[in-house]
């Protein structure tokens, strides 16, 4: 029989007496076993060996000697499985946690404290048999206090693991972390209470304390709970704020933001919410009658301010209540007889009579007429005449009634002979205007002969005589009124030479059609599987038929008439690209004007003719009204019906002067419906959940986020009290070929700083023979209601004459400030004293009255032929008009995920997608990002946009390194082009 030694290490019991039994074995013939177990001392991991030396009896030897060499062998034990691991919890004040796990097959199982072996007398141990697999569960609970999670100091959180012992070996379990449940008592932001105007979006802020776990929140509206489901019209953000879509009048309530975890419940201060209604005024009722019968008096109308009622302290009406205008009201006059008239000859039947009218005065407003008879008669023979009725009075009355008859019938065939001829006259007439109309309509299209218009392309522009309904006539000896004539200064530059008796049907050289209408077309739409075209139905609204793909697909329809709006087709205006999934970018070089189609726009497989095209001026209607001012191009992007799957970029170049320390623009996006109005898409300042766009306001472009292509432009008003102003361009073009007449005429126009402006005067010039003298300069012109004022000076009148009737010229303010005329110039007409003259020094001055000005300093030699002076607009690149797939973009696919899987996820510090759009300055209205799926994604898109001519990733970079993103920059450097 084997010896049973106590098992102990350093004095510590390590089992009791029931488990060291089960440790020996007792089965004769077996040899001692060499057993590893645990040893569980405070601080250390001790195995201690015990090697079982069995001694046996001498009844026992001889026992062996009739056993058998070998007996069956156990099966093996598997590994021990766990049935239950441990799990996190936390210490809810000064209650402790417990823990518990079970494993089988287990012949002990011990608890396992941040690397520290938890003491035997600390385990609950439970033992049973499985019903099913005959093995032996064994499980086991400890308990974790609060003084136990305190004493460990450091970063790692206090953490308890399980490990099961079997004759196989050993198995671990997960670590189970243990950490103290608290929640702070200060909010870190609390929501603020304000009044909003009816409509508003409304943004409530709340920051909950620091706890652990992290606090979940609520929001209560007069303690009610708040739940965006039930109400659409409210969201919570990731950031626990309360926003408001569209504050109604049943928004006005107490708001109160709650935090709670296990461990308590907090509440903010209660922010009261309170949705007021600015009044409005009625319309205005119908003028009241005079209240004078007679002569002058008064008329008044009144409105109230209910339309709608200000409510909740609103704001009243302002302005007043009622009008009230004179009037004056006719005195009614009666009629008054005028004098007898001459008695008439005496007559047939022995009378004559007389007459009068009611004319001395005659009756008005309702004056009484004349009372009494109009004729008057009596007997002419004073008795002396008899009446009868002898056969001689018969045939005399017979006479007269006959000569009656013939007078009347002369007088009628002689009116119907007057009445055929005129219809006659009148019948050549109208076949004639007929004839002449139909021949005008084929001379319609007729140019002035290009080399005519060349050479007489400088000649001085003659005043056109002044309409019958100007109120000032011209007089020949006054000064011209120039606003007055501005036939010779707004409209845009063709043949600068037209007198008085030109035919009004001839037409300038640039406004007859310069290409055909557009034909029939297809919107190309490629399918991966299946090769397709779309057939644009006939009867389709043509201004967004003829824009849906710049690539003639057929000639059907060719000499369908469309109307007089069609898009321009021109090279320098327009570019197209087929694109993909891939997407891409086009622009039209020059111009500043250009589209980003960013990747994963256009569904995967299809593939779409996009186009972009910038709307000349004159064929199409712009988006300004009242005192509104356009200050970018007219641009169209497509096709209009085309769904995106994520916004893409499109860029404008404007000219609103915007450096100026208050905000004097209140600019506003419009687009133009098909029918051809132009509504508003967003202002500036006052975007909502709702608006459809974000604009990013730069210098000199703006770039417009948008998911619905159509055509776009950008308008602008003055900001009270600050007036506004806009940049213009100032450009002097003189003729370039030698002078061969006494005649020298000097332009210059006045257009937007925007690349697009100047290059369509520079190919209009071009196209004329004349040549840029000067750089353009700068103008700003300010929203004053000045005019601009040209004016020439220190011509040396020894050898020059300005032909020029007053002393300087005007272009209205109207005129510039609207955008709706372009390109306006005005021309100095000059003549030398002859031939030999060819030297020319002057000084024009451009200014705004009361504004701001510029001066050009001139001197040239007239018989020199200019060299071309073309320099490229400002802001205008060589970059290709269109690029597709990963060419046109920056930033590589791969690093583009790395930073939207880094910054999209929101970070409790805020160092997520929101650091990034301050750090680009993309930050003034977040919520519109918040809204995508991916809002770094759509942040890298705009900055796609505003750094296409830049050649590197620094400012990128830069952001993010403020940020602190490390392990992105590292990526940025390694596979990007920083």
């Amino acid at each position: 029989m084997c010896d049973q030694q106590d098992l102990s290490v350093e004095g510590q019991q390590l089992f009791s007496p029931a488990e060291k039994h089960g440790l020996f074995q007792r089965d004769r013939g077996r040899r001692p076993a060499l057993t590893r177990l645990p040893a569980i001392q405070e601080g250390k991991n001790v195995t201690v060996l015990l090697h079982l030396e069995c001694k046996l009896s001498s009844s026992d030897y001889t026992e062996a000697e009739v056993l058998p060499d070998s007996f069956p062998s156990a099966p093996a034990e598997p590994l021990p499985e766990f049935l239950l691991e441990p799990e996190d919890a936390f210490i809810v004040k000064n209650r402790p946690v417990q823990l518990r796990c079970r494993a089988s097959p287990a012949t002990q199982i011990y608890f396992k404290c941040n690397g520290e072996w938890v003491n035997q007398n600390d385990h609950i141990t439970r033992e049973s048999l499985d019903q099913i697999t005959g093995l032996v569960v064994r499980e086991v609970d400890i308990s974790v206090s609060r003084t136990q999670v305190e004493e460990l100091f450091g970063l790692e959180d206090y953490w308890c693991q399980c490990v099961a012992w079997s004759s196989a070996g050993t198995t671990k379990s997960n670590r189970a972390y243990v950490r103290i449940a608290y929640l702070r008592k200060n909010f870190e932001q609390e929501p603020l209470g304000r009044e909003v105007r009816l409509e508003q979006e409304v943004l409530l802020q709340c920051r909950p304390p620091e706890g652990m776990p992290a606090a979940e929140v609520d929001w209560l509206k007069n303690e009610d709970v708040i739940d965006p489901s039930q109400d659409s019209n409210f969201l919570i953000t990731i950031d626990h704020d309360l926003i408001i879509k569209q504050a109604r009048l049943s928004d006005t309530a107490n708001y109160t933001c709650v935090a709670r975890n296990v461990v308590a419940k907090r509440r903010s201060s209660t922010a009261t919410l309170i949705v007021y209604v600015s009044g409005g005024w009625s319309s205005w009722t119908e003028w009241s009658e005079c209240n004078a019968r007679c002569g002058r008096g008064w008329q008044r109308r009144t409105r109230s301010c209910t339309n709608p009622a200000p409510l909740n302290g609103g704001a009243f009406c302002e302005g007043p209540p009622v009008q009230r205008v004179t009037c004056t009201t006719l005195c009614p006059v009666d009629g008054g007889w005028t004098e007898w008239a001459k008695w008439s000859a005496c007559g047939t039947e022995c009378t004559h009579w007389r007459s009068r009218e009611c004319q001395a005065p005659p009756p008005i407003n309702g004056g009484k007429h004349c009372s009494g008879s109009m004729m008057e008669s009596k007997n002419c023979t004073e008795g002396l005449c008899a009446r009868s009725k002898s056969p001689v009075c018969l045939q005399t009355k017979t006479s007269l009634l006959e000569d009656f008859l013939g007078a009347f019938l002369f007088e009628t065939v002689y009116t119907g002979l007057v009445v055929a001829l005129l219809l006659s006259v009148i019948m050549v007439l109208c076949v004639g205007v007929l004839a002449y109309r139909r021949r005008c309509r084929h001379l319609h299209g007729d140019i002035t002969d290009s080399s005519s218009a060349l050479t007489a392309a400088f000649h001085p522009g003659n005043y056109k005589p002044p309409r019958q309904d100007n109120p000032h006539p011209l007089h020949p000896s006054a000064p011209p009124d120039l606003t007055a004539t501005a036939g010779a200064f707004r409209g845009p530059l063709f043949s600068l030479q037209q007198g008085v008796n030109d035919s009004p049907h001839k037409i300038p050289m640039t406004t007859s059609p310069l290409l055909d209408p557009l034909p029939s077309l297809k919107i190309k739409v490629y399918n991966s599987s299946t090769l397709s075209s779309l057939e644009l139905p006939a009867d389709m609204c043509i201004s967004d038929g003829e824009i849906l793909s710049l690539k003639s697909v057929g000639t059907v329809g060719r000499d369908r008439e469309y109307p007089s709006h069609t898009l321009s087709r021109e090279p320098g205006l327009s570019t197209s690209a087929t694109l993909g999934n891939l997407g891409g970018r086009l622009t039209i070089p020059n111009t500043g004007v250009s589209l980003l189609v960013p990747p994963g726009t256009i569904p995967q497989g299809k593939f779409y003719e996009m186009y972009l095209i910038i709307n000349k001026w004159d064929k199409t209607t712009l988006p300004s009204e009242g005192s509104q001012t356009v200050l970018s191009p007219v641009v169209s992007c497509g096709p209009s019906g085309m769904l995106l799957n994520r916004p893409v970029v499109l860029t404008l170049p404007h000219c609103a002067q915007l450096d100026t320390p208050t905000p004097d623009w209140t600019l506003t996006l419009k687009t133009q419906t098909h029918q051809g109005a132009w509504e508003e898409v967003l202002t500036v300042g006052e975007e909502t959940l709702s608006s459809p766009c974000y604009l990013q306001l730069e210098e000199e472009c703006c770039h417009v986020l948008m998911e619905q292509l159509g055509t776009y432009g950008l308008v602008g008003q003055s900001c009270p009290p600050q007036p506004a102003c806009k940049r213009l361009q100032l450009a002097l073009f003189a003729p370039r070929a030698p002078c061969l007449s006494l005649d020298y005429s000097l332009r210059i126009y006045c257009i937007h700083d925007t690349p697009h402006a100047l290059k369509e005067v520079l190919d209009l010039e071009r196209s004329l023979g004349g040549v840029l003298l000067e750089d353009p300069k700068p103008l700003l012109f300010k929203d004053s209601y000045h005019n601009l004022r040209l004016s020439i000076h220190d011509i040396p009148h020894s050898h020059w004459r300005s032909k020029l009737l007053a002393k300087y010229q005007e272009i209205p303010f109207y005129h510039i400030w609207s955008g709706s005329q372009r390109p306006l110039h005005c021309t100095f007409s000059l003549e030398r004293g002859s031939l030999a003259v060819s030297q020319l020094t002057c000084k024009i001055c451009v200014r705004q009255v009361e504004g701001e000005g510029q001066i050009f300093q001139l001197l040239t030699d007239i018989q020199e032929t200019l060299p071309p002076h073309s320099p490229l607009p400002s802001g205008g690149s060589c970059l290709p008009s269109s690029q597709v797939g990963p060419y046109a973009f920056r930033l590589p696919d791969s690093i583009r995920h790395k930073i939207c899987a880094s910054l999209d996820a929101p970070s409790a510090r805020g160092c997520d997608w929101r650091l990034l759009a301050r750090s680009l300055g993309f930050d003034r209205y977040l919520n519109y990002f918040a809204t995508k799926p991916s809002p770094t994604g759509v942040l890298l898109d705009l900055w796609e946009a505003c750094h296409q001519g830049d050649a590197d990733l620094v400012s990128l970079a830069t952001a993010l390194e403020e940020m602190g993103k490390s392990e992105v920059l590292v990526v940025m450097t390694t596979d990007g082009d920083c």
